[in-house]
């Protein structure tokens, strides 16, 4: 469990499957059609109280294993672009066994918009304090120049209204936005039901340990 005091439950492992492993295949489950919705909301400079979510593209991934190039696709639409899931797959060279890494996904984004992107691995099973305090800092600055982050994130995420987004196998999730100063980071996440949720800064980031992020 995170020591930080402000972690409100610890993940747990679940029951749902999707694409997007670092180490062997995930399972293939099967996933809504793909939905398209134009995400719009006000861009303040500065943020008004701290917040601020970028206007994106939203679109549901249409099989179990083609999480990563929703996701990425939809950080690619915070700048305006608007590639297929299909043709952003073909770039990461996503198979039915998912997506290799965020190294990818960096790669595609700086490919795609110009540059910008980094990686940042936490190789450990609980985030550090210090990796919370980079990760809020990181969507901060990546959401205020317009840029959507992707995250590679593996077992349970619980999200502020209590919500919990079970993916042992892994997962790839955007990040369209942040409140309260970054403490708590806005998830586009293309497979889950609820499509948007609200996330603290350290449970974000416990569910990407020992994964990555391109930001």
């Amino acid at each position: 469990m995170n020591p930080i005091a402000r972690k409100s439950a610890a993940s747990v492992a679940g029951l749902l499957v999707a694409g997007g492993v670092l180490a062997g295949p995930a399972t293939a489950t099967q996933a809504s059609p793909t939905e398209s919705t134009l995400a719009v909301a006000p861009q303040p400079t500065p943020p008004a109280e701290g917040k601020r979510v970028l206007e994106h593209d939203y679109q549901r991934q249409p099989n179990g294993y083609y999480c990563a190039p929703a996701a990425t696709r939809m950080a690619l639409t915070t700048q305006g672009k608007t590639p297929s899931q299909k043709e952003v797959a073909k770039k990461l060279g996503t198979t039915v066994d998912g997506t290799d890494s965020v190294d990818q996904t960096t790669r595609v984004l700086n490919e795609v918009t110009g540059g910008g992107y980094e990686t940042t691995k936490i190789s450990e099973a609980t985030a550090k304090p210090e990796q919370v305090d980079k990760l809020r800092t990181d969507v901060v600055e990546a959401v205020d120049a317009k840029r959507g982050v992707v995250a590679n994130t593996i077992g349970t995420g619980l999200d502020t209204e209590g919500d919990r987004h079970p993916f042992p196998g892994g997962h790839y999730v955007s990040v369209v936005g942040y409140r309260d100063g970054g403490e708590e980071i806005k998830v586009a996440d293309p497979y889950d039901p609820k499509a948007h949720y609200w996330m603290s800064d350290d449970e974000l980031t416990d569910w990407i340990a020992q994964r990555g992020y391109s930001s």
